[in-house]
């Protein structure tokens, strides 16, 4: 079990080689080809994942499977995993084979579009292993690079400019970063990230272009880390890349970018600005929480409008995404363990809602409600399939989605009553947009001539489908499946910057005195 995490992460990187060396032609059999090495792969990936959580011990607080390397000018591979980021290890590697079976009918260019994702999966895994900060910056930044070429190169007719937008948003955002960690490595002088948790960075005020900088160093690295990660979930006012790039990526695409790639930000926000800037997270943290709560409400409502599918679910996306965030900074066990629970819980279900449409998409080519109407007619299973995802979208108990929503409003509540009130209303709109959209494409008379020979799901798309069925109803009537492994850490992280907190607050106590 030495390499476990290496062994995982090398797996999807393998597949891909063997894909760009030994496949040949574009023929139908090759296609057939590259598509079962890329399954196989994908299926191999999570059986190894699945070592790695049979053997992990819930109750050890601290980074387990470690594996630190030299690597490259003084620079470490250091690898390791703990109860917060040991399940987005899993989200990844279980989402694979479902993302992979979704592009059976893909035609154009399949080995390379096997390869781009084969290649993203080695990515989003390293950004949720690695545990030193050149590493973890490599991978987050890598990981764009797949996604832009699979929408630009598979995507609708704007694919191009959605590719841009994705790609210039989430980069220009990480390259403040980037300079804070450089400024880190100075004042701390490593990049080993569990040594920087348990560092001290100087939190004292200090001006700044004529301004008062309250929090000192420790603000500036929070922004720095916060820009990025807030473009990367995305929070509000900086999502609009999200609703462009998810209308144009293909559907395997927007499967990816929902379920695993917008959790990085979150991620983010729990492995570097809790533990390493506990003060300016304090001081921010009521301004995040207005943030969430606007985010909520807002881009709900934006959503009761749309008339693409894909977009009103990326808007829902972004919703959902502020209870993530409401939750983390709530700075309590029960808005983190709500927030975790809620990313583990929206990577099944909007990855269900983005296959839903792609479905439909691929029999009548449209993504317009107003194209749609009594589908149930013609296709009960999908309108059962649809329903069950609308209601774990909404939030309705005994689905996954109410878990994580009522866990980071109670964590929300505890902190700022107005912003779990603001936030609680969000969770009304929700149900109007999700049930207005059943409502519009599922029910009534079957009308259009062109949806009454249309079928219902295939054996392959019902296959799909089964494990997130089965993982939204479990985790929504045994949560503590997820809760169990990651409390004791969440446990932990709150005591380290509780106590960050109160040391702070005595020394400042001390100077005053």
């Amino acid at each position: 079990m030495g390499n476990i995490l290496s062994l995982t992460l090398v797996l999807p990187l393998l597949g891909a080689v063997i894909l760009a060396l030994f496949l040949r032609g574009d023929d139908p059999a090759a296609q057939r080809a590259a598509k079962w090495v890329a399954m196989t792969t994908t299926v191999t990936t999570f059986i190894a994942s699945l070592f790695i959580l049979s053997n992990f011990d819930p109750a050890e607080t601290g980074f387990q499977f470690v594996e630190d390397k030299s690597w490259l000018m003084g620079l470490r591979y250091v690898m390791g995993v703990d109860g917060i980021s040991v399940l987005f290890v899993m989200l990844t590697t279980a989402l694979m084979p479902l993302v992979i079976a979704a592009c059976w009918d893909v035609t154009h260019r399949v080995k390379e579009y096997m390869i781009a994702f084969l290649i993203l999966e080695t990515l989003m895994l390293g950004v949720f292993m690695a545990l030193d900060l050149v590493l973890f910056y490599l991978f987050f930044e890598a990981g764009l690079i797949p996604m832009f070429l699979i929408i630009g190169i598979w995507g609708g007719k704007d694919r191009i400019y959605a590719s841009f937008k994705f790609f210039l948003y989430t980069f220009l955002g990480s390259v403040l970063m980037l300079l804070a960690m450089v400024a880190m490595f100075a004042a701390a002088g490593t990049t080993d990230i569990p040594t920087l948790m348990q560092f001290q960075f100087a939190s004292e005020t200090f001006p700044l272009l004529g301004v008062q900088v309250v929090g000192g160093m420790q603000t500036l690295f929070f922004l720095a880390f916060f820009a990025s990660f807030a473009v990367k979930m995305p929070m509000w006012p900086v999502h609009t890349w999200l609703p462009d790039a998810h209308v144009q990526a293909p559907t395997a695409g927007s499967v990816v970018l929902a379920s695993i790639m917008l959790k990085m930000g979150g991620y983010g926000f729990l492995r570097f600005s809790l533990p390493m800037f506990p003060v300016a997270t304090e001081i921010w943290a009521p301004l995040v929480l207005w943030m969430s709560a606007i985010a909520i409400v807002y881009t709900s409502l934006v959503a009761l409008v749309q008339e693409d599918m894909k977009k009103l679910i990326a808007y829902s996306s972004v919703a959902h995404m502020g209870f993530v965030t409401m939750g983390i900074f709530s700075l309590n066990q029960q808005g983190l363990d709500g927030a975790i629970f809620q990313m583990i819980s929206h990577g099944f279900v909007a990855g269900a809602l983005f296959l839903i449409v792609g479905v439909i998409y691929d029999r009548m080519h449209t993504r317009e409600i107003s194209a749609y109407g009594g589908l149930v007619n013609r296709m009960p299973v999908y309108a059962l399939v649809f329903m069950l995802f609308t209601m774990g979208n909404v939030g309705l108990p005994g689905t996954s989605g109410f878990v994580g929503e009522f866990l980071t409003l109670m964590g929300a509540f505890q902190v700022n009553t107005w912003v779990a009130t603001v936030a609680t209303s969000g969770v009304i709109f929700s149900a109007c947009y999700a049930l207005w959209l059943y409502r519009r494409v599922v029910f009534g008379d079957l009308i259009k001539e062109s949806l009454k020979s249309i079928t219902d799901m295939t054996r392959r798309e019902r296959l799909i489908f089964a494990p997130l069925v089965v993982m939204t109803l479990l985790l929504g009537v045994y949560p503590a499946l997820i809760t169990d492994i990651i409390s004791p850490s969440v446990g932990a992280l709150v005591g380290q910057v509780q106590t960050a907190l109160a040391d702070h607050a005595a020394a400042t106590q001390l100077a005053a005195n």
